[in-house]
């Protein structure tokens, strides 16, 4: 056993998309979530896939947009440090089937969410809000990007 030694990998968050199962999990874990959103008895059903995108978008927001760095020992002398989780996800390259799927993951619950709707005002501008607030930092425009100087340190 060899203790305090890195793993082989140089950076892990950028091939974690990529490893077995990991779509998987993704998946149900959001329908885990609707299905507990759903349990919750004096929640009407659009209001159901309005919060199950919402909480959805913020998570996936929060996980691969604002955390920065490694949340492991890395050889790579924190060249990372500064770079979101989305932008070390296979080492920055743009148009992977890992960035593909999370890409188009959040347009597929949105589009469930606003047929489910019934295409409510209401719901449909949260939705697109939530939608839009996911997407735009996908973009490859705005890699490296900080929008105000807003998560630069």
């Amino acid at each position: 056993m060899n203790v305090g030694v890195a793993h082989s990998e140089v950076n892990p968050n950028t091939r974690v998309m990529n490893s077995r199962g990991i779509w998987l999990a993704y998946v149900i874990s959001v329908g885990v979530l609707h299905v507990v959103l759903l349990s919750i008895p004096f929640f009407s059903i659009p209001v159901v896939w309005t919060l199950t995108n919402v909480i959805h978008n913020l998570v996936m927001y929060l996980l691969l947009h604002t955390v920065k760095g490694t949340p492991f020992e890395t050889p790579d002398q924190g060249r990372h440090r500064l770079l979101t989780h989305w932008e070390q996800i296979d080492h920055g390259t743009q148009c992977t089937s890992s960035r593909k799927f999370l890409s188009v993951s959040p347009v597929v619950l949105y589009l469930l969410t606003s047929f489910y709707t019934k295409y409510d005002p209401a719901h449909f501008l949260i939705n697109t809000a939530s939608l839009l607030s996911v997407l735009l930092p996908k973009l490859p425009q705005f890699h490296g990007v900080r929008v105000f100087g807003i998560n630069r340190y």
